[in-house]
């Protein structure tokens, strides 16, 4: 599942790029509008794709979970 999910970002991050370009240099509207918008699909299947990988880096061990301060009470003041 893993190689699937690194593959559909590899893709929808290509797919962010050349949409986002064409979007930029196109002549015309109706063109912009739907380069814009895979574009924008894009980008946003290539982020949940990546943070979904991160998360399976973390779990598995293959990454260092993130260093993240302990919480605390705040009307006492100590470490819960």
């Amino acid at each position: 599942m893993k190689q699937v999910i690194a593959i559909a970002n590899v893709v929808a991050w290509a797919g962010f790029w050349a949409f986002g370009y064409l979007a930029l240099t196109a002549e015309a509207d109706g063109q912009m509008v739907i380069a814009a918008l895979l574009a924008a699909a894009g980008g946003g299947v290539g982020m949940l794709a990546y943070l979904w990988l991160v998360r399976h880096s973390e779990i598995t061990g293959y990454a260092k979970a993130p260093n993240r301060a302990e919480k605390r009470d705040e009307n006492i003041g100590e470490m819960l």
